[in-house]
């Protein structure tokens, strides 16, 4: 063999090595592309923040609600003086954790300050919220005490003691606070006011409300335990 043919030999090794590297370097080329494509998509699909809804396309986003709202409370409990010149509705639910500090951190300030003197009124409505246990069960059972008389005490009650909610401690709140149990235990069993608390969850959605605690001012709406000074805000500017 030649010098020559040694050469040609050469020209042709290198080709099919270079034809071998590009086929290679295409094949990777062609992986990285469909796997950056997939990781694109993921990050896509889950680069909302954390907890919030996705509304699908086809669904219509509801409006905000308008800055004041009739916001009804006939038939609801109420603390206060009826005449207040400032009316709270609360949508609650016995079971939800929010609610229980509202309860504790800032419902004993108001209630001093603005309920007592008369300058607000307190309606309380139910928003029993579906994945809480008790929550429903526990509303109907306001209003049984409620036919009692003692609504605001049962209220008191099961917010003080929230974490031993069960399908049996209803009835024995009822006797801690000299409840008739017999006619309590009758009531709840009936199950009368599993329509009234339904009525409330509806009108609450109506309202734009879609989680507990929620508050209207005045009509004006305000969402979560927030603190006193917030509520305080809200009031001062109504009075």
């Amino acid at each position: 063999m030649n010098m020559e043919e040694n050469r040609d030999e050469g020209r042709d090794s290198f080709k099919v090595n270079k034809l071998t590297f590009w086929k290679s370097l295409t094949g990777i080329l062609g992986v990285l592309f469909v796997l950056a494509f997939f990781n694109v998509v993921d990050l896509g699909e889950n680069s909302g923040p954390t907890g919030a809804a996705v509304v699908a396309p086809d669904t219509q986003i509801p409006t905000a609600p308008p800055e004041k709202q009739d916001v009804k409370y006939d038939g609801a409990p109420i603390l206060g003086e009826e005449d207040a010149p400032v009316t709270i509705v609360e949508f609650s639910d016995f079971q939800c954790p929010y609610c229980a500090r509202f309860f504790e951190q800032t419902f004993p300030q108001l209630k001093e300050n603005y309920i007592k003197t008369g300058k607000v009124k307190l309606a309380f409505r139910h928003l029993p919220l579906s994945f809480h246990q008790y929550a429903q069960k526990t509303a109907e059972a306001s209003e049984c005490a409620n036919e009692q008389g003692k609504f605001w005490e049962y209220h008191d009650t099961v917010f003080n003691n929230q974490d031993q909610l069960s399908d049996t401690i209803l009835s024995t709140w009822a006797g801690e606070i000299g409840l008739d149990v017999k006619k309590f235990d009758d009531c709840l069993e009936s199950g009368k006011y599993k329509e009234k608390v339904q009525a409330d969850s509806n009108d609450a959605g109506s309202y734009g409300v879609s989680g507990t605690p929620s508050f209207f001012i005045n009509g004006k709406l305000l969402v979560g335990a927030q603190p006193y000074e917030a509520f305080q805000q809200v009031i001062d500017a109504e009075l």
